[in-house]
């Protein structure tokens, strides 16, 4: 699963992105990428680890929502209907 999200560009400064990720890891648990910084540049990468899928799935649906009520717009979303 995977969402992209950004801000508007706000004067001088590029938009803001925030990138989720979720993939599996060799050991049978789940990681969640978290890739936030301005257009451009260098991002900050988080990582946070999960036993169970469905954990995985309900932290990245909860830090999609805080973005959206940030201000972040969703440019881009595969996987499942997550995005919604």
């Amino acid at each position: 699963m995977r969402i992209y999200m950004q801000t508007a560009a706000f004067g001088d400064k590029p938009p803001r992105f925030f990138h989720l990720h979720l993939q599996e890891d060799l050991l049978e648990g789940w990681t969640l990428v978290k890739e936030s910084g301005y257009q451009g540049s260098t991002g900050k990468v988080t990582k946070e680890y999960f036993q169970d899928r469905d954990d995985a799935v309900d932290a990245l649906a909860k830090a999609k929502d805080r973005q959206v009520n940030r201000g972040y717009s969703i440019v881009f979303a595969q996987g499942e209907n997550i995005a919604e």
